[in-house]
């Protein structure tokens, strides 16, 4: 195995075993499932990898996918519109979007398809969001993949990248998941010396995240001493990475990505992160489990890869003049993108 996937989920063999089970034991529905495929700003390899294992384990559904745009608030209109489909599956990409279909386990959603049983990917904290009460057992319909390695850990590596006493997060006040991450942090930093330096995104009339302001926030970040700016798994601030990365940038300010878009096509410096076509997998295979298999979801654990990928922008950190330990090299994935262009 090449050195630079030492740290990458092996999923090969596993989904193709899991497939071949499925299509063993499953019958043939009277006809194609039907999946709601809820996204939150169009497609992406998630997405891709969700509908290339179908594939793989003969399942041809019939696809409804609609995108909220970035606001959760239009879920409400999506699921009205999709009745008439009436889907046997509902997918969810990312907290808001999930939270708008299930609701929290203390108050879940009703609406005309609540009994359809619902797939998550892109969650980055199921239990702290409150959409379950715990990863297994938990009792709802449902079931779904995590993407997000343990906070404690991203900063474990931060600190092996380049050791720091102040790190700085921009997250939205109004995502419970990132509220909860960034509790995560303070307690980190607490144990171990480091100081986090906070800001929010600005808030429009209706209490939704505005990007106005960002580079502002960040160049305040970065004078209030931080050494790292953690791009937490927030799903505003992954739809605005075009602005605020290059504001860190500009405040020689290295970035940190929790999800594998920072790195490869946001313009951070470094990420430990799961694959997104590897979770759009994991996520498949519950959706398996549950269409052809007709296992409960509620009986399917909410779980996370096994192995995560380093990857570290060496044109940020050529920028920047920070570049990793020789020893890291060993296991990461270094890019090469042009300046100002996305990685492949």
């Amino acid at each position: 195995m090449d050195r630079r996937h030492f740290i990458q989920y092996g999923l090969a063999g596993s989904l193709a075993a899991s497939a071949a089970s499925a299509q063993a034991q499953g019958a043939a529905p009277a006809r194609a499932p039907r999946i709601l495929m809820i996204t939150f700003r169009g497609e992406t390899d998630v997405e891709r990898g969700f509908k290339a294992y179908l594939a793989s384990a003969g399942v041809t559904p019939e696809i409804l996918a609609r995108d909220a745009k970035r606001d959760a608030a239009n879920v409400a209109g999506i699921l009205q519109e999709a009745v008439e489909f009436k889907p046997d599956l509902i997918y969810t990409w990312g907290t808001p979007v999930t939270l708008a279909v299930v609701g929290t386990h203390d108050a879940p959603k009703v609406h005309a398809l609540s009994s359809v049983p619902v797939v998550f990917s892109l969650v980055a904290a199921p239990v702290q969001s409150r959409i379950v009460p715990t990863l297994s057992g938990h009792g709802r319909n449902l079931t779904g993949a995590v993407h997000v390695v343990p906070t404690d850990v991203h900063l474990r590596a931060m600190q092996s990248y380049r050791p720091f006493t102040k790190v700085g997060v921009l997250y939205t006040a109004s995502e419970q998941n990132s509220k909860a991450i960034v509790a995560e942090m303070r307690t980190w930093g607490q144990r171990t010396g480091v100081q986090v330096i906070e800001r929010t995104f600005a808030q429009d009339s209706n209490g939704r995240p505005v990007v106005d302001g960002a580079e502002e926030l960040v160049a305040g970040i970065r004078q209030a001493g931080a050494q790292w700016l953690y791009l937490l798994p927030d799903t505003f601030l992954g739809s605005v990475y075009n602005r605020v990365a290059p504001a860190a940038l500009a405040q020689k300010l290295p970035t940190f990505g929790a999800a594998e878009l920072a790195v490869r096509s946001g313009g951070a410096l470094v990420g430990l992160v799961s694959r997104y076509h590897s979770i759009g997998q994991l996520a498949a295979a519950k959706a398996v489990d549950i269409l052809v298999r007709a296992k409960p979801a509620a009986s399917l654990p909410v779980e996370t890869l096994k192995r995560f990928s380093l990857i570290v922008n060496m044109t940020v950190a050529r920028s920047l003049g920070a570049y990793p330990p020789i020893e890291m090299l060993n296991y990461a994935e270094v890019i090469n993108p042009a300046a100002g262009q996305p990685a492949s």
